[in-house]
């Protein structure tokens, strides 16, 4: 279709097509249906790529790779009924961890909507709750004017899932074309630009403190807003720590980056959220799984909060200084008010984080009891693979180590299901993240419980030339609740053994599903097999590393616990004055 149709009469099908190269859509992910069928039909002739993924999940996350590995709007579509409630989980996710998503689902007929009929689900109450914005369209007429309205509530403001649902007989129907040159959203109008009073208040708190640190998320990776946090540590000298979602928003290796806080994070990366006497806090929302008892929370730091969305503003802890704008604005009018003279000496407190980070840096010793340790079959991968790797994970110990251990590097080479927590997202991620990166290395690092999730999407991958390298830590359980059984419930591994290393068979499925499939078992192998998979391009490659199921992530807080409780081993905790108790 070319933009002289924009007079013709076209059918609602054509005209989604349409309005969807017109936004420049280039990929979507998705399985046809009875409801969105007709849509299929004119996608047959579309330059837009259609991947025909093996369930709706998959679809809508490979979408969310997609869109992160690219900064772009993913796109997933599906039919009514259950094709549309497949796809709810990775909306979910989407909204949890601020992905621009645009979820495009078939509906039954606007007649028949309210009757119970065959495949019919209000799949826009469904996901009410998890989308930005949504769209039920039985008018032929609005469907250009809605998916130009999607693509710009998506990717917009604070980034989001936005569903547009479509009844059958619209798209079957006929209309004129009509295409908006301009969008206009009367009142929506996210606060892009901060307000300067508050910029100079948070820079006098700033420069009056003793103890700053930089608390980011995931809303710096967001706005791109890495020059200007970089900038900022230079001119500062602030300490920083990056929550899961922001792994990479600064170098993992510059000597300001105290890792990872929170429930399993880094001693010197907790210490300083709770030792602190100010919190800047950019692009994050304070997150239980950082804060934990969040009325012992960093007890003596008064708090700058920039955020894009004024709603996580204060919504858990009170912001002395509220600051509502993009962060890549907000950090830049911020630096303005710095020279390297204006802050106080703060090495003293620098001194302080730095002998807590070396007096608990953990062994990665590759076996334990003559089996692989995760941490070093982890590690190794990032050591081999490098930091130029596009990497994605699914949920669970191995997600914990692979944000330790892994070489974080470069901004947004890091994707997980944060906010969410989803298993199975690790394949279908990346096989969207390699969509987008093409010629990038893009690594999977996943649990055997999650990789056994939503490991179809090899077939897809095979079929569509899509050769990704997926890491199975095989730990024979769902490691992570495990590890709690172990802790909490006086090793009562309830429903939680996977029991075996044979069923199944990890490298004979790989095969099955057109993917090589590799095994380490010993420390001698695992190079090996990590060496063999970076040299395999022309399909994808499955790596089992059989891993000690006793294994645990440390360092950890339990559960609705203070954060001054962090065990770094099993009966262990810091001593928060440098030494061990």
């Amino acid at each position: 279709m070319t933009s002289e149709q924009s007079q013709q009469m076209l059918t609602g099908a054509q005209a989604l097509i349409e309005s969807l190269e017109r936004v420049g859509v280039e990929v979507i992910f998705g399985i046809p249906g009875g409801a969105i069928l007709p849509a299929y039909d004119p996608l047959y002739d579309s330059k837009i790529r259609h991947i025909l993924c093996r369930h709706e999940q998959g679809a809508g996350h490979a979408a969310e790779g997609y869109a992160n590995a690219t900064g772009k709007v993913g796109v997933c579509m599906a039919t009514s009924g259950p094709g549309a409630t497949n796809l709810v989980t990775a909306i979910g996710n989407a909204y949890m961890d601020s992905v621009p998503l645009v979820a495009i689902t078939g509906q039954v007929a606007g007649t028949a909507i309210g009757t119970d009929a065959f495949q019919e689900a209000d799949i826009r109450g469904i996901t009410f709750p998890i989308t930005k914005h949504s769209y039920l369209i039985t008018d032929v007429k609005d469907i250009p004017r809605a998916i130009q309205e999607a693509f710009v509530l998506a990717k917009s403001g604070r980034p989001g899932p936005v569903l547009v649902d479509i009844a059958k007989d619209a798209l079957a129907a006929s209309a004129v074309f009509e295409w908006e040159n301009e969008v206009i959203l009367p009142g929506y109008r996210p606060t892009i630009k901060p307000h300067l009073r508050q910029i100079r208040e948070a820079a006098n708190l700033i420069k009056s403190s003793q103890r700053p640190v930089l608390y980011v998320g995931g809303g710096v990776c967001k706005s791109n807003a890495y020059q200007q946090l970089g900038e900022l540590v230079s001119l500062t000298g602030i300490p920083v720590v990056t929550t899961l979602m922001a792994l990479g928003a600064i170098p993992s290796s510059h000597r300001l980056n105290y890792g990872m806080p929170g429930m399993h994070g880094t001693v010197a990366a907790v210490g300083a959220l709770q030792k602190a006497d100010l919190l800047i806090a950019l692009g994050t929302r304070f997150d239980d799984r950082v804060t934990g008892l969040l009325e012992t929370f960093a007890p003596g730091a008064k708090v700058i909060h920039a955020d894009i969305d004024p709603a996580e503003i204060s919504k858990k802890r009170n912001a002395d200084v509220p600051i509502v704008g993009d962060l890549s604005h907000t950090l830049a009018a911020l630096n303005q008010h710095f020279t390297s003279q204006d802050m106080p000496d703060i090495s003293s407190w620098v001194n302080y984080l730095d002998n807590l980070r070396d007096s608990y840096r953990p062994d990665y010793a590759p076996c334990v009891d003559e089996m692989l340790s995760p941490e070093f079959v982890i590690k190794r991968i990032g050591e081999l693979v490098g930091s130029d790797a596009y990497y994605v994970t699914g949920v669970g110990q191995h997600q914990m180590w692979s944000a330790h251990l892994l070489p974080h590097e470069k901004p947004g080479h890091f994707f997980t299901s944060g906010g969410a927590g989803t298993m199975g997202y690790c394949v279908p991620a990346t096989m969207g993240a390699k969509v987008g990166r093409p010629d990038a290395a893009v690594w999977g690092i996943d649990g055997d419980g999650c990789f056994q999730m939503t490991n179809q999407e090899l077939v897809t991958c095979a079929l569509n030339q899509i050769p990704i390298k997926i890491a199975v830590i095989n730990n024979q359980s769902l490691g992570m609740v495990r590890q709690w059984q172990s802790l909490f419930f006086n090793e009562r591994y309830s429903n939680t053994d996977l029991y075996s290393t044979s069923v199944p068979d990890f490298t004979k499925l790989a095969e099955a599903m057109g993917a090589v499939g590799l095994r380490a078992t010993t420390p001698s192998e695992v190079d090996e097999v990590i060496k063999q998979a970076m040299a395999i391009n022309d399909r994808s490659v499955i790596m089992e590393f059989v891993v000690d199921a006793d294994a645990m992530v440390w360092p950890m807080v339990a559960a609705g616990a203070s954060n001054d409780d962090l065990m770094v081993a099993l009966d262990s905790t810091p001593d928060w004055n440098g030494g061990a108790k």
